[in-house]
């Protein structure tokens, strides 16, 4: 049996089992690959099957109504071409590539072209300032940049690379990706069948850097698209769905969710190319197109809810978040509005879907679910016992294919993570006893209270569930009793303005529905625009609050320092 085969096997087994959880854990093996490239072997595949070719592989809504669509043969032929292109520009196998596009159709043409030829992808957004660049092309060891005019004003004068790819446009000093339609892609490909090994690097990507400088994470031609079959399996996927991930460009969940995961089960991949998301719009097209399933990150997630979700008739048969924990109040507003359960999960950019609530399996409001298959995940304490309380780790007797290789040029920090025979992921959680997996929080943020230990996640829950309350974010507060006081930083609805009455009705809101210890005793208004008086509530570029800076915040407050504006203290 191929490479190719096995591989197939262990999907088409997921497949079958898919409302099987106990029998999918216990059939699935990780495929052992030695020869093997997703693009050439399994995605050029659905270009020339009789069930595939003519299918929509890719369709791309934007705001102005323009539509790109194209099949998976289109896809898969276009992309030798780009491929060619950038073979011709001096990109070799084992060379660093820049990515740095919006939703375009360029974006998947290159990503495929790259696996292609073995160079490695290091994705990148946008939004990324001149500084950011300079660090991830020095860090990063990139040899070669492909974006757009957005792109290329910042990238322009970041020195060390050696070619530069143009897409929707042409310039002085750059190739323009529209010259790929003029090459001949298939004699290329020819040449590369068999010459990728599944070991070897495909991604490197940068963390988003919650608690600390962004880490550069190395994935391989298996660790990424062969381990993204668990999160085929979590979200449900089916060959000839129309999947729906709203996520950026440049981070790890648009892979996740916008390649690979559908792709491999043969999906169409459909995106919302906007500036700017609209909650009203976002229900529009779902009322509009016929997605069938939808992944969306919780603050995604919040706003919609805010809409009139019973308004709108749609094709879901699936719907699952993840990026960070999943509210309960949402799931129990979607059920309402659609009888559709939304199913959390939980992976990292180290990894593909770990834990998650599998289609036609029980979920439980608050919790993340249960292992994938092909994970043995382990609860560790602080002396790394098993405990029913403790970090989230995962097995690696025998290494499962969907972790990392480790952290690039950071060998100290890889074995750390990888300790003991366990990739230790920062995050705490409890189980239950049917091994259903709660997420408690970041290591890092989890504190004491008078001896208690509090969960910022838990305590937002229920915060984001008042009806003023847009965001939240716990932190400990200095408190000269108590060591520390759960403190919350809180971002109101649009139309409401900060007050003492308001405050107060947010505190005793959660009062009524915690236990006393976990009380929040200390509640700040923040700012939605920085020119506005106040803290903002500080997010990395992904758009994940940085409990760090609000940590740090309160920690270099001296004792008697006075309020801030929109500061209030419960009882005072």
């Amino acid at each position: 049996m191929n490479d190719l085969a096995r591989f197939t096997r262990a999907r088409d087994l997921l497949l079958e089992l898919a409302s099987d959880y106990d029998a999918a854990r216990a059939r699935f093996e990780w495929p052992a690959l030695e020869r093997f490239n997703w693009a050439l072997d399994h995605f050029d595949r659905l270009g020339s099957g009789e069930a595939t070719r003519e299918e929509r592989a890719l369709v791309i809504v934007h705001d102005d109504g323009r539509r790109d669509e194209a099949t998976f043969a289109q896809l898969s032929a276009r992309s030798d071409q780009v491929a060619a292109l950038l073979a011709a520009g001096g990109v070799a196998r084992g060379d660093r590539v820049l990515l740095m596009l919006p939703n375009v159709v360029e974006l998947w043409l290159t990503m495929l072209a790259c696996i292609k030829l073995g160079a490695v992808i290091v994705p990148a957004t946008l939004l990324l300032t001149r500084e950011d660049l300079d660090d991830r092309v020095a860090r990063g060891g990139v040899r070669h940049v492909v974006t757009d005019e957005t792109g290329r004003s910042k990238v322009e004068a970041v020195l060390g690379l050696t070619g530069r790819f143009l897409a929707g446009g042409a310039a002085e000093g750059w190739r323009s990706l529209s010259e790929a339609s003029s090459l001949d892609g298939a004699t290329l490909r020819t040449t590369l069948v068999g010459k990728t090994r599944a070991t070897d690097p495909l991604l490197v990507y940068f963390t988003s850097g919650t608690t600390a400088k962004p880490k550069l994470v190395l994935h391989t031609h298996q660790s990424y698209p062969v381990g993204h079959l668990t999160t085929m399996y979590w979200v449900g996927l089916r060959p000839g769905d129309v999947h729906w991930n709203i996520s950026s460009p440049g981070w790890a969940k648009h892979a996740w969710s916008n390649v690979f995961a559908p792709w491999n089960a043969a999906a169409t991949v459909f995106v919302h190319a906007t500036a700017r998301f609209s909650a009203a719009r976002t229900l529009d097209l779902l009322a509009s197109e016929p997605i069938t399933t939808l992944c969306a990150p919780p603050t995604v997630w919040r706003m919609l809810v805010l809409e009139d979700l019973a308004a709108r008739r749609v094709s879901l048969r699936e719907a699952v978040a993840a990026g960070e924990p999943l509210n309960p109040e949402v799931i129990t507003q979607v059920q309402r509005a659609w009888g559709l359960t939304v199913r959390d999960g939980f992976g990292q950019t180290e990894t593909t879907a770990l834990v998650g609530n599998s289609p036609g399996q029980t979920v439980r409001p608050g919790s993340m679910g249960r292992p994938l298959p092909g994970y043995e995940i382990v609860l560790l304490d602080s002396d790394g016992r098993p405990a029913e309380e403790g970090e989230l780790s995962v097995g690696l007797t025998p290494r499962p294919t969907g972790v990392m290789v480790g952290y690039v040029d950071d060998d100290a920090m890889t074995d750390q993570v990888t300790r003991d025979g366990h990739y230790h992921t920062g995050d705490v959680a409890r189980r239950d006893a049917d091994g259903y997996v709660t997420y408690v929080g970041r290591a890092d943020d989890v504190f004491k209270a008078s001896d208690y230990r509090i969960s910022p996640f838990e305590l937002e829950s229920v915060l984001v569930e008042h009806p003023a309350v847009a965001e939240a974010a716990v932190v400990p507060s200095p408190d000269p009793v108590r060591t520390a006081v759960p403190k919350a930083f809180v971002l109101l609805a649009p139309g409401l303005a900060p007050s003492a009455e308001l405050a107060k009705e947010i505190v005793a809101w959660v009062k009524e529905r915690v236990a006393p210890y976990k009380r929040i005793r200390r509640l700040e208004f923040v700012s939605r625009d920085p020119g506005e008086v106040g803290v903002t509530m500080p997010k990395t570029i992904s758009g994940k609050i940085r409990r760090v800076e609000l940590r740090a915040l309160e920690a270099a407050r001296p004792p008697g320092d006075p309020r801030r504006p929109n500061e209030h203290v419960d009882g005072e």
